[in-house]
């Protein structure tokens, strides 16, 4: 099962019945750290440890994907792509400006 989330799709109104907690983003967050790379979006969304809805879990990764903390490869695996401690050198060297 492929997934395909523009960022129209998440900014549509009707999408308010399935809005995410808090609780669900980090638990999400949290599985593809630990699979990164390793499983489809649909197979990552049975593996996670607390059931949640899969258009729940369609925002979410769209959320995360739009905010540039993983990527999908062609064959639909996600890729925790995320690096603080990068952006944090990159600062102090002055070659970005995070204001």
């Amino acid at each position: 099962m492929a997934i395909s989330i523009s960022k129209r799709e998440l900014d549509k109104e009707s999408r308010l019945e399935f809005n995410p907690t808090l609780e669900s983003i980090l638990m999400v967050e949290r599985t593809i750290k630990k699979y990164s790379g390793e499983y489809t979006v649909y197979q990552l969304w049975k593996k996670l440890p607390r059931k949640i809805t899969y258009q729940a879990y369609k925002i979410i990764i769209a959320y995360l994907i739009n905010s540039n903390k993983i990527t999908m490869d062609k064959r639909k695996v996600l890729v925790w792509i995320w690096n603080p401690d990068m952006i944090q050198r990159l600062e102090k060297q002055g070659l970005i400006i995070n204001d």
